[in-house]
């Protein structure tokens, strides 16, 4: 999977995320490489949610 393919799919998730939990901006969902450890403990920490569970919610 390439570099556009994986956007392309992150701006799709980002659209279901923020519709599923309206307390999600852009900024938390900004996806930058390196740093998706960091991008999942935020969203743990807003969302109260474990690293498994969103995870699921990621790729459901």
């Amino acid at each position: 999977m390439n570099t556009t393919e994986i956007k392309g799919n992150w701006n799709e998730q980002k659209a279901k995320l923020k519709k599923q939990f309206a307390v999600l901006t852009d900024n938390d969902l900004m996806f930058e490489e390196g740093k998706k450890d960091a991008m999942m403990a935020k969203l743990q920490i807003k969302l109260g949610q474990t690293k498994e569970q969103l995870h699921k919610i990621i790729g459901d």
